[in-house]
């Protein structure tokens, strides 16, 4: 849910005319129009009109979490690599790290017109005709479409050597969650609680890491709410947005991520999310021979990033669940996070006992 924000808290309109006249030329010469577009806890999203195209300027809110200002400052390095790739994204035009200019750092980027999912009470929801065969089927193909374009850049190429620490990626990744996960009870005086198939997910993916993998850009936060689809068909992405989460590692686990979700052709018993109707999509398996072909990788070990990921968001999501038991989220949204946490370990814990 979104914060209500002030313009005049966010944008020094005169201050920030002087300079995009002097940054961003493209946008136009005439009087400066603003408009919110979206905002939250983590960053705000302002519409930019001179004239000329729009834009769209993004920063963090009047009170900032900690660390946005340096992940503002993180997305607008990454767009502006990518400017020179073929990875569908935002063109970054400009930014700031004054962040005395406008209250915040800042940057300016491309707005780009297109369609995302909706996510309605807990739902993913996508609009007609994308909502069901045949043309819902190409929905996740036009996803691994874009995964596979941002796997196979060279990150080192277009300058972002050290903008991650991809040595010893994957071997940090349990540690981190699992680390989170137990923060929850300093942090929110909670107790905690039996999560069956935890332990088992733990050893198997402690014991299991793969020893190599090919280095390289990740989005950090894959999903169709984070994409933005062309109007017409066929159905491709026209930019992967929302990039605060981005590194540099081991790009399998964003194709983990999307893929969670998914019907396992191994496991035709089990269903798919019910928070996401994948019915009519193509399986877990078609989709992960189809990113191999398309970026050369191994997917021999394929099932660690499936099992990393649901392992991932349950640690992730139990904090709505802590909440709930202090009393800072309803009751009703704690047993609904309470559902999906179980579920990504149970189901993270059926693929390992399904594989051995």
């Amino acid at each position: 849910m979104g914060l209500k924000h002030n313009l005049e808290e966010l944008v020094n309109t005169p201050a920030l005319s002087a300079w995009l006249d002097d940054n961003v030329p493209q946008l136009g010469s005439g009087p400066l129009q603003v408009d919110l577009i979206s905002g939250g806890f983590s960053n705000v999203v302002i519409g930019l009109n001179r004239g000329g195209p729009s834009m769209v300027l993004r920063r963090p809110p009047a009170t900032p979490p900690p660390g946005a200002e340096r992940t503002v400052l993180r997305e607008a390095r990454m767009l502006s690599a990518l400017d020179q790739t073929n990875v569908p994204h935002p063109k970054c035009f400009g930014a700031c790290e004054d962040a005395g200019l406008i209250g915040a750092p800042f940057y300016v980027m491309e707005k780009v017109e297109g369609w995302s999912a909706q996510i309605v009470d807990g739902v993913t929801t996508y609009p007609a005709p994308f909502d069901k065969a045949p043309c819902g089927y190409r929905v996740p193909y036009a996803v691994v479409d874009a995964l596979v374009a941002l796997a196979n850049v060279d990150y080192k190429a277009i300058g972002l050597e050290g903008f991650g620490k991809p040595d010893r990626y994957l071997e940090r990744q349990v540690d981190r969650w699992a680390t989170q996960l137990a923060s929850y009870k300093e942090k929110y005086d909670y107790p905690g609680r039996e999560l069956p198939g935890y332990e088992l997910v733990e050893s198997w993916l402690r014991a299991n890491t793969p020893a190599n993998y090919e280095v390289g850009i990740i989005h950090g936060d894959v999903g169709t709410p984070n994409m933005l689809f062309a109007e017409d068909l066929p159905c491709r992405v026209k930019a992967l947005i929302d990039w605060e989460l981005t590194t540099i590692g081991d790009p399998l686990v964003d194709l983990g991520w999307f893929l969670g979700g998914l019907r396992d052709e191994r496991m035709p018993d089990v269903g798919t999310s019910s928070l996401n109707d994948t019915s009519h999509w193509p399986s877990r398996q078609e989709l992960i021979r189809y990113y191999g072909a398309g970026t050369g990788r191994d997917m021999s070990h394929f099932d660690y990033y499936l099992v990393l990921a649901r392992f991932k968001a349950g640690c992730i999501m139990e904090y709505k669940v802590a909440q709930a038991a202090i009393g800072k989220l309803d009751k009703e949204a704690g047993e609904f996070f309470s559902g999906i946490v179980l579920d990504c370990f149970a189901s993270a814990a059926e693929i390992v006992k399904r594989i051995g």
